[in-house]
């Protein structure tokens, strides 16, 4: 290399040297539930040293006015029913990726995650509610169902080669499955009592963003516009309003506007023009003639990409490194004096036992049956021993967890009970989970 020479390193501005490698923390599978875990953290320690700060910040009123009308929440339902509809709109979308495309597309793919799924709900609800049958504490029942996706992939991060690719596939798959079951409890179950006026203007408006998709509109805005009317219309319906999120993925746009031949055409078209093009030395900024066959060549690859492929893409940073962390400092803070006399009534060992025990219970029995009866198969290269490993992780359930409890018992005593036994049995399962597919041999590289 010459002294008058310069490298791509020394064209980046310096800000992008300081940024890349904030960006690759971010795009890594254990990011996310590192920056969960030091929100919780964060939240322990704040309720614990200032418990009246902590409850005061997230009591405050925070009203929201539009002409004469007026919603006034505290700053935790805001939270809880407004910024969470995003994190619920990323799974909706997850999990229609996943039926159209993915692990859940076909009978065979997703017959075997599914039925771990169900295992997996069934199982831990049976276990609490063998301790809290009949008792104020039932209603918990949907608490140790859901498995914290972010967690648990984050745990099968940090075992490397350990853990084939297969196993994660798996449990993402499993995960997003029974986030599906979770929202289906949330709005059979945790629904109060129906307004029929807003649950009809819910329905219309969903109808709206389904006949917009059928008819070929992929304007982002659009589907904010009614989306956030729909979220409204949820949440004056008595159904909870996270569900708005769902029916919202539900009816995002999963079509391209170009098929692929064309698109390979005109990618081939203008890579020929830019080769053949003047003076590759010149000044960008004075070239019109580049400039618009880098417009026109981006125009092809935004109708390209489907409309729910381009939302999933953009939100999920800002879902797991900001909303999730948000959602967890608001709602993880317990006073540990407190809600630690607590951890030895039913509600408490209701849920350590189907976190703990029903968790890795349903997964493995519900996946043992399927491929028992010749229904399905066990992912390349996968043994029973990865599986139940999964089915230990299944027993990290933190956000839906604390969300469903949330959900049961309102604010209280039983609440910082709940709270408690989710992150205590979660973190537990999380680490029995490590250590036993820690044992397993790592899967050799040409596999």
């Amino acid at each position: 290399m010459t002294a008058g020479s310069t490298t791509s390193t020394d064209l980046k501005p310096p800000i992008r040297r300081v940024l890349r490698p904030i960006q690759q923390f971010i795009k890594t599978e254990s990011s996310s539930g590192l920056v969960l875990l030091a929100s919780t953290v964060i939240a322990l320690i704040w309720a614990n040293l200032a418990p009246e700060s902590y409850n005061s910040t997230w009591d405050t009123r925070a009203s929201f006015r539009l002409g004469a009308a007026v919603m006034e929440l505290s700053l935790r339902d805001w939270v809880n029913d407004g910024l969470m509809v995003i994190f619920f709109l990323l799974v909706g979308m997850e999990i229609k990726r996943e039926l159209l495309v993915g692990e859940l597309s076909s009978p065979r793919k997703a017959l075997l995650p599914i039925a771990a799924a169900l295992g997996g709900m069934v199982v831990p609800a049976l276990c609490y509610l063998s301790l809290n049958i009949g008792t104020d504490s039932a209603r918990g029942w949907g608490i140790p169902m859901a498995t914290d996706i972010a967690f648990a992939l984050g745990v099968l991060a940090l075992l490397g080669r350990r853990v084939p690719t297969g196993v994660k596939v798996f449990l993402a798959a499993l995960a997003i499955a029974d986030d599906l079951g979770a929202v289906l409890v949330i709005a059979i179950f945790y629904t109060e009592s129906l307004q029929f006026s807003a649950l009809g203007a819910s329905v219309l408006i969903f109808l709206v963003l389904l006949l917009s998709n059928w008819a070929g509109i992929r304007w982002l805005s659009w589907y904010g516009v009614f989306g956030l009317l729909l979220w409204l219309a949820v949440f004056n319906s008595g159904v909870h309003a996270t569900i708005a999120g769902v029916l919202l993925a539900m009816a995002m746009p999963a079509w391209s506007r170009i098929d692929l031949p064309r698109f390979r055409q005109h990618l081939e078209e203008t890579t020929r023009e830019l080769k053949e093009h003047g003076d590759p030395t010149g000044t960008v900024l004075a070239d019109e003639d580049l400039l618009s066959r880098v417009t026109n060549l981006r125009s092809a690859c935004t109708r390209l990409q489907p409309s729910l492929h381009r939302l999933e893409h953009d939100l999920a940073p800002w879902v797991a490194m900001l909303i999730m962390p948000i959602f967890a400092m608001a709602n993880s803070g317990v006073y540990l004096a407190q809600a630690g006399s607590g951890l030895g009534d039913p509600l408490a060992l209701g849920i350590a036992l189907g976190l703990l025990v029903g968790k890795p219970v349903g997964i493995t029995l519900g996946s043992w049956l399927v491929v028992r009866f010749g229904l399905a198969s066990l992912p390349r290269n996968t043994s029973w021993k990865h599986l139940v490993g999964v089915g230990m992780l299944g027993g990290v359930g933190f956000t839906m967890a604390l969300f469903i409890a949330g959900l049961a018992f309102g604010e209280g005593a039983r609440l910082d009970t709940a709270r408690l036994a989710i992150l205590s049995s979660s973190a537990l399962a999380g680490f029995a989970g490590f250590l036993f597919l820690r044992r397993m041999p790592p899967v050799k590289l040409e596999e």
